[in-house]
């Protein structure tokens, strides 16, 4: 079964925090008309929600909802003979 590593799910977590942060920002920046509350907000929820996240996306690699085997494996498997 293919699973996705640690680092992956780390690295999938930092690269959408970086976009959220953009967001967030921009969002915080025109509510409050000032460059360092922006700023602070920005990095405060994305170093919450990058834990966050991280925990949810190891929480779904256990979850075989939506899973489909690797193309290798379903050939393998087709090509087992049953009860060999």
């Amino acid at each position: 079964m293919e699973t996705d590593t640690h680092s992956r799910s780390f690295a999938k977590a930092l690269s959408w925090r970086v976009i959220a942060l953009v967001i967030t920002t921009g969002v915080s920046y025109v509510l409050s008309d000032s460059v360092a509350v922006a700023v602070s907000i920005g990095l405060v929820d994305s170093l919450i929600k990058i834990v966050a996240y991280y925990a949810h996306e190891r929480a779904w690699v256990n979850v075989r909802f939506g899973r489909a085997p690797a193309p290798a494996q379903v050939q393998s498997a087709a090509a087992t003979p049953r009860g060999a």
